[in-house]
């Protein structure tokens, strides 16, 4: 049914009412005679009015709207993995009658970009935000925790920020790489190396000191050029592999990724110089994306529930905007070992 552009005085003029009366209705007071309130809605339904959002606003009304930001330099489309965290993240919104209004950053460097995030909030069209992708410490994130906006966050480590409006979801990064060390240890690995992700977001930077430390903890040499540097992408993974094989390195027996993107672009890289994974190297990953199975070969990885872990996130930002925290939300999530066929044992 199309809608009719009434307004509340119109509306309060065709019942023979206030317009009082008519704003107490549709915010259900109980103040409001049966009689009185059965006539006014009669009218609502047979003119199909809804209220002004901006109006609910100024009334101190929630616009159930959050606003999903996703800071990537790449194309989001392509990556199922990225698909799945928005698919979460809306599913959950949905289940408690939220809607999610979704954006991409690929430079949230620039000004423009940041003053347009920033006006969303300041305009009050959303209730709250969730960001991913972001830097472990992003200037602009952190701006608007300060100004009180509720904001939830995926993947950060900031200790001794417990802001009542700050909701944070991370993996133990640590030790997922810790156990990722280990387990090629226990196949008589001793020669590891690792392509890292971004170390500027939090899981780059403490899979990368998980690493460190269990190298360290089973005494086993550090080698600066196993050591190498990527981001969280295919495309990254499989240059930063290709332009490692052209230096004629001495390989590692295995190399630990930070993500199962970046295993992917390196095997491709090198499948096409010959070497082949795991009959001459090893490949582990972390976070068992979706296609991980049914990759050749199948990549063995570190599970982690990332619907569960954006359902979770998502349903606190809904809680914080219902009630107010004493103190801010951190939750953080283990994983599992998925044995596959992309290790072997020496």
């Amino acid at each position: 049914m199309k809608r009719n552009k009434v307004n509340s005085t119109q509306i309060a003029k065709l019942a023979g009412v206030s317009r009082s009366t008519v704003s107490r209705v549709i915010n259900n007071y109980p103040s409001v005679p049966p009689k009185t309130r059965e006539k006014v809605m009669k009218v609502i339904k047979e003119y199909n009015y809804f209220p002004d959002m901006s109006a609910q606003v100024l009334a101190g009304k929630n616009m159930r709207n959050i606003g999903l930001f996703i800071i990537d330099k790449g194309s989001v489309s392509k990556d199922p993995t990225s698909n799945m965290l928005i698919a979460s993240v809306i599913e959950a919104a949905s289940s408690h009658d939220y809607y999610v209004l979704t954006n991409i950053i690929q430079d949230c460097k620039s000004p423009k970009n940041i003053e347009r995030v920033k006006t969303v909030f300041y305009q009050n069209r959303i209730d709250a935000g969730i960001f991913l992708g972001a830097d472990n410490h992003e200037p602009f994130i952190e701006e608007l925790i300060a100004e009180g906006f509720i904001i939830g966050i995926f993947d950060q480590d900031l200790p001794g920020r417990d802001e009542p409006n700050r909701i944070v979801y991370s993996f133990n990064n640590e030790e997922g790489a810790i156990k990722a060390v280990d387990y090629l240890v226990s196949l008589n690995h001793r020669k590891i190396g690792i392509i890292n992700g971004n170390l500027r977001r939090h899981s780059g930077s403490a899979r990368y000191e998980g690493y460190l430390k269990a190298m360290k903890k089973h005494g086993l040499p550090i080698k600066k050029e196993w050591i190498i540097q990527s981001d969280f992408s295919r495309v990254n993974g499989y240059q930063a592999m290709y332009n490692y094989l052209n230096t004629n390195p001495e390989l590692p027996t295995a190399f630990f990724t930070a993500n199962d993107s970046i295993a992917f672009g390196a095997i491709e890289a090198l499948t096409e110089k010959q070497i082949h994974v795991p009959s001459d190297i090893s490949i582990v990953g972390t976070d068992d994306h979706v296609l991980s199975k049914l990759h050749h070969p199948p990549l063995t990885t570190f599970k982690t529930d990332l619907n569960r872990m954006m359902e979770g996130l998502t349903l606190d930002v809904i809680n914080t905007i219902e009630q107010t925290n004493q103190k801010g939300i951190k939750v953080t999530m283990g994983s599992e070992l998925i044995v596959r066929e992309s290790c072997l044992s020496l």
